[in-house]
């Protein structure tokens, strides 16, 4: 049974009755959805074109130039998620195949197989396969192996000797978090590019677009908020956005911190102080009340005291035993170790660094 398309432009031009001519003559009528309110804006925002990537302008402009002569290598592209890779690599495929670039790649992701056979079969009958698509000018295809670093390492040795074979008409990108992942002999086949995690000017810069586009109430702090939270991952901005903008009208500093479940930074500051002035059983009844009242977790307060710690003046000596000890504890939660003999192992660790800050003052 043959299938129809239609687009989602259509639909507002009448279509449906277009939809019900086919469906009367036996046709499977395939309507692609337009973006709706239900459509996660992390998709919805995605870069359609290289102009539109938000940072990185060294690596993009670097990659433009080279499509745009035609000398386009095979590239591994690494770093940290949301830092823009799988965005780059599709506005190229758009900027090089224009609308027809849906048959000139080959995308595989890490849900999909890709161990050996795959790397036989699939991609080298992709790869070895000349492609005859109209209005298309580029004679080399591609084939993007998004989430690299998790294919088996017999994978990428038998996919060295097919990068190596088909070169001429096809370019392989491969996308990965871990880089030492990578066998050398196929980081050696590959022009790499590192995407590092997105300045805080370039992250507030797309957000303001986001916010401007779906008409949000967000102040300045809780933009800042956003941006702090987001430790330059822009994926896990936009989620964040998203979220607590259907939990709230009014996107404030709290509300942002109250939909991720992460410790408010004056709570950490409340939490920094008894560590640092409370004696033990004080310190202990005050942290674990305000941990069951706010519901936080240990390891998050763990984690921001760390970084409070970073701002705090004290010996160097004294710091560093006490960044030590929090690594440990941090350490034990993430086996599931109890959080009440953490939380004292804590406590403890500041106790032991007051005595240690009064020797020094003596």
């Amino acid at each position: 049974m043959a299938e129809e398309i239609i687009s989602p432009m259509e639909i507002d031009g009448g279509a449906s009755d277009e939809a019900m001519k086919a469906a009367s003559k036996g046709k499977n009528v395939v309507v692609m959805a337009p973006f709706t309110k239900s459509t996660p804006w992390v998709e919805k925002y995605r870069p359609q074109s290289l102009a539109d990537v938000a940072a990185h302008r060294d690596i993009v402009d670097t990659i433009d130039r080279l499509t745009s002569e035609n000398k386009l290598p095979h590239l591994l592209l690494y770093g940290p998620p949301g830092t823009g890779k799988t965005s780059t690599i599709l506005a190229v495929a758009r900027k090089i195949y224009g609308p027809q670039y849906h048959n000139m790649i080959l995308e595989l992701n890490a849900s999909d197989d890709r161990g050996i056979d795959v790397v036989r079969q699939q991609i080298q009958d992709f790869a070895s396969t000349q492609s005859f698509s109209f209005g298309v000018k580029a004679s080399v295809k591609l084939v993007l192996l998004d989430e690299a670093d998790a294919m088996t390492k017999d994978a990428q040795f038998a996919l060295r000797r097919v990068i190596e074979k088909y070169t001429k008409n096809t370019r392989f990108a491969l996308i990965c978090n871990h880089v030492n992942k990578i066998i050398p002999a196929l980081q050696s086949r590959c022009t790499r590019f590192r995407f590092a995690p997105l300045d805080a000017t370039h992250v507030t810069e797309r957000l303001k677009h986001v916010i401007e586009s779906e008409r949000l109430d967000v102040d300045e702090n809780g933009l800042k908020a956003l941006v702090r939270l987001s430790n330059g991952d822009m994926r896990k901005a936009l989620n964040i956005l998203q979220s607590t903008h259907m939990a709230s009208p009014h996107i404030t500093e709290e509300a942002v911190y109250l939909c991720t479940g992460n410790p408010m930074p004056k709570d950490i500051e409340q939490i920094s102080f008894w560590l640092l002035n409370e004696v033990y059983v004080t310190c202990y009844k005050h942290i674990t009340d305000m941990k069951m009242r706010k519901g936080l977790a240990l390891v998050d307060i763990v984690r921001e005291v760390t970084m409070f710690i970073f701002k705090i003046k004290m010996p160097s000596d004294v710091r560093v035993h006490l960044i030590n000890d929090m690594a440990d504890i941090e350490y034990r939660l993430t086996f599931g170790c109890s959080d009440k003999l953490q939380l004292g192992a804590l406590i403890a660790s500041f106790t032991k660094a007051r005595s240690a800050l009064v020797a020094c003052v003596k």
